[in-house]
């Protein structure tokens, strides 16, 4: 069959020759967890796109769609997001970072774990989208993102007059369109990093953002005032906390958003762990003509124009 047809939104007829035709696909990774106590956001799960007209992650290239052999089973996995940063006394442990999801060969890295406040982990790992950093004694940089995938966690600076609170507003994780902000002493007691915006896709018929990095987490001193919280970046990443004694706030499930960074009212017993990072998702666009009809794991099913749409929110295959 040959298509003579092409849809500007990717809803048109696919191109296919014989017997021969291509998968269009949207694969979200796992997000990284905030750091623990006063730590760095999660950087969001690597994003991999071919949907025609569309954008994949990290400004990059969009991808080549996958062309399949007919009657092969191809594994489809789900990256699980990674657990927040543990805490330690009065240091903080750098979120875990998210797992990777895969379809077939093609494989979305899972988000960098955001910084714990502590000397020997004074960055954010790198990722898809890389984990936001802490201010310990110097500045650190951000986790790197992924080509193609993701951006880089921001940095948490020095105030400019060298005050010590600037040090306790830590940066945002990296997401699928923009690098983590940096976290500063804009005014008052300072201002925590936001989150990198994630990107929007219409696979599925309608436009939904998904892989948005986390927001840094703060220390609120002695005195308990909380910092201008960081907001979570478009598409699942979560934002900093707003209350005293509570852990980072995890990611959007199967967006693969970034957790953000714990808190920490005054060290010890005061300080709390950063928010576990989203799940991911892989969305499969298949020419209706050609749709076997055989998965596993329970996707969820959909038609789109000429398309048959698979959406997995945990691990299964599809059957060409």
């Amino acid at each position: 069959m040959t298509s003579f047809g092409y849809n500007v939104m990717g809803f048109g007829s696919s191109a296919t020759v014989g017997n021969a035709y291509t998968i269009q696909y949207l694969i979200v990774a796992g997000a990284g967890g905030g750091g623990g106590r006063n730590g760095g956001g999660g950087g969001a799960g690597g994003y991999l796109s071919s949907v025609e007209g569309e954008s994949t992650g990290g400004g990059g290239t969009l991808q080549a769609s996958f062309a399949p052999t007919v009657s092969t089973e191809y594994t489809v996995t789900v990256g699980a997001g990674g657990a927040g940063g543990t805490v330690n006394g009065n240091d903080g442990n750098r979120g875990t970072s998210g797992s990777n999801s895969v379809f077939g060969s093609i494989t979305s890295t899972g988000g960098g774990g955001g910084c714990g406040e502590t000397a020997i982990q004074p960055q954010g790992s790198a990722g898809g989208s890389g984990g936001g950093s802490t201010y310990h004694s110097s500045v650190s940089a951000g986790g790197a993102g992924t080509a193609n995938q993701g951006y880089a966690g921001g940095l948490s600076l020095q105030a400019a007059d060298g005050g010590d609170y600037s040090n306790y507003n830590e940066a945002g994780g990296g997401g699928a369109s923009q690098t983590g902000f940096n976290g500063d002493r804009i005014s008052g007691f300072g201002k925590c990093g936001d989150g990198g915006d994630g990107l929007a896709s219409s696979i599925t018929g309608s436009s939904v953002t998904r892989a948005g990095g986390g927001a840094g987490g703060w220390w609120a001193g002695d005195s308990g005032e909380i910092p201008n919280a960081g907001v979570g970046g478009t598409g699942g990443g979560a934002s900093s906390q707003t209350s005293i004694d509570t852990a980072g706030i995890a990611g959007t499930g199967n967006t693969g958003g970034g957790g953000s960074g714990g808190t920490d009212s005054g060290g010890q017993n005061n300080s709390y762990p950063g928010g576990a990072g989203g799940s991911g998702v892989v969305i499969l666009k298949v020419p209706t003509a050609f749709y076997s009809s055989t998965t596993s794991g329970s996707p969820t099913v959909s038609t789109v124009g000429d398309f048959t749409i698979l959406l997995f929110n945990s691990s299964g295959s599809y059957t060409a």
